[in-house]
């Protein structure tokens, strides 16, 4: 975006403590870039990403070499140094622009008047916020520039016209309180709708010139497009909400806590549909990491343990050094893996995601069995197997084809428990790991200790997944500490947690 920056040095401190960085289009001290890639390294850190001091350095010299005439040239580059793997990409971007921002303060765009730069701009725009009129000159001004910007694909125009409508709509409190510090992109984006100009922008690319394609192909084509455009449009208006509230509560504040987090931290309770899809897509290669640490886990410990007899046998022949060590070989056998899911409420995403990522590592064990619950428990080791398993409709297929439920809709984990110690306690033996998936919420119902005991006595191990976070076991209607008396209970929130509990628990 144009825009009239602050000077090179890092601009004023906020209220968190953190000042805010340089403009990009000016030269900037070294004692500052450091800081800026410092701040970036411990921020992704924050989140998860392994950025050790190789990479640090790494990215130093990258920034070095590259400097910051071309911005997205040094995004590109940090991001090779610094990152492991693509699924990383969206929190380095958004904390990438928190620390190397395109500028600092307010488009030059958005200001009018003689009173640039004046802190009345912000009262205006807080009156333009309380009006509702459909009619707002205003609105209708950006929505038309809008439409143009996205039907010539013009990136640069979007990144000013984003800046824009944040000064204009995206500010709250700022009637009650001067210095307010709080900039919405949701409150933006709901007023200025960028969704509805669809039409608009399709009617303008039609003008164009014919596609080649037949026009209800290339209609459909135009409109995936578009969408993508308004897409991104609405990521940079978040981009740019973020960069303003970080100019007043300071960086790293914003950084830690308005950056969504990967994939693999994501946690199971709180993700959305949009989240829940992508957990989805992670499922294969999260997969194939954890068979492969698996097999290494298998093939380490097919040496064995030293054979002191041999050993000392074979030294003979380096008078007495056992430079050669001998060890009993061993043949680990694959275990077995049965899956006791509850598949009600909100823990039915966690439960579709470990059936699913289990399901895909079953080369890796001997044989997987599958049963679902809700208060009936039921085998639903062919569904996942069928030829017609679809991820996404997985937990419907379940309710609608399993018998799940008797007469109500509730939770029971003592009549599930039971029902499987009492019919299904043929698929559990001694090379059986038990995994049980569900959050033990009973809603005041017995528990059925007993069952959890008979399955636990025929079983190699049983281990209780709990997608709920350790301080709210035992309270309201949790029966998670009562069942973590007969078996292993384990807090597993996220695809992260969840591998690492994969791998070093499964036996081998």
């Amino acid at each position: 975006m144009t825009e009239r920056r602050a000077p090179a040095a890092a601009g004023p401190a906020g209220p968190g403590g953190s000042a805010a960085p340089a403009p990009l289009d000016a030269p900037a001290p070294p004692a500052d870039l450091a800081a800026r890639l410092t701040g970036l390294v411990r921020a992704l850190r924050g989140h998860g990403l392994r950025a050790g001091p190789a990479e640090t350095v790494d990215a130093a010299a990258v920034l070095d070499v590259l400097g910051l005439t071309d911005r997205e040239q040094l995004r590109a580059g940090l991001a090779a140094a610094l990152l492991r793997s693509e699924g990383q990409r969206a929190v380095y971007d958004a904390t990438f622009d928190l620390y190397f921002p395109l500028g600092v303060g307010t488009p030059e765009a958005a200001r009018s008047g003689p009173s640039q730069g004046d802190p009345a701009d912000d009262a205006r725009a807080g009156a333009r916020n309380a009006r509702s009129d459909l009619t707002d000159p205003v609105r209708e001004d950006l929505r038309e520039r809008l439409a143009a910007a996205l039907a010539a694909d013009d990136r640069a125009a979007q990144a000013r016209l984003a800046g824009e409508a944040v000064a204009a709509f995206g500010r709250y409190g700022a009637g009650s309180a001067p210095g307010s510090d709080g900039w919405s992109a949701h409150q933006t984006l709901g007023r200025l709708a960028p969704e509805t100009l669809l039409a608009r922008v399709l009617a303008a690319l039609r003008a164009g010139p014919a596609p080649d394609t037949p026009s209800d192909v290339s209609d459909r084509v135009l409109a995936d497009e578009i969408r993508r455009r308004i897409q991104d449009f609405r990521a940079m208006v978040g981009t740019e909400a973020r960069r303003r509230v970080a100019e007043v509560r300071g960086t790293e504040r914003i950084a830690e806590r308005a950056v969504a987090p990967s994939a693999d931290r994501i946690d199971f309770l709180a993700a959305g549909r949009d989240q829940l899809a992508e957990l989805r897509r992670t499922v294969h290669p999260l997969a194939r990491k954890l068979a492969t640490r698996l097999a290494a886990r298998r093939r380490r410990a097919a040496r064995g343990q030293i054979d002191l007899r041999r050993t000392l046998r074979r030294s003979l022949s380096t008078g007495g050094v056992p430079l050669r060590p001998a060890h009993r070989r061993r043949r680990p056998a694959r275990p077995e893996i049965v899956l006791l899911c509850d598949i009600s409420g909100s823990v039915a995403g966690f439960a579709d995601f470990t059936m699913l990522l289990v399901r895909a590592m079953s080369e890796q064990f001997s044989k997987v069995r599958v049963f679902a619950f809700v208060n009936r428990t039921a085998e639903i080791t062919e569904l996942l197997t069928g030829s017609g398993a679809d991820p996404a409709a997985l937990a419907r297929r379940i309710l609608t084809e399993a018998k799940v439920m008797g007469h109500h809709g509730n939770s029971d984990y003592g009549s599930a428990l039971g029902e499987f110690a009492d019919h299904h306690l043929d698929a559990v033996g001694p090379r059986t790991s038990v995994l049980i998936l569900g959050d033990a919420r009973n809603n005041h119902r017995d528990p059925n200790l007993p069952a959890l005991h008979r399955i636990a006595g025929r079983a190699r191990r049983v281990y209780w997944l709990n997608p709920e976070q350790p301080s709210l076991w035992g309270e309201g209607d949790s029966a998670a500490t009562a069942y973590a008396e007969v078996v292993e209970m384990h807090s597993c929130r996220n695809t992260r947690r969840l591998g690492e509990l994969i791998t070093r628990l499964l036996p081998i």
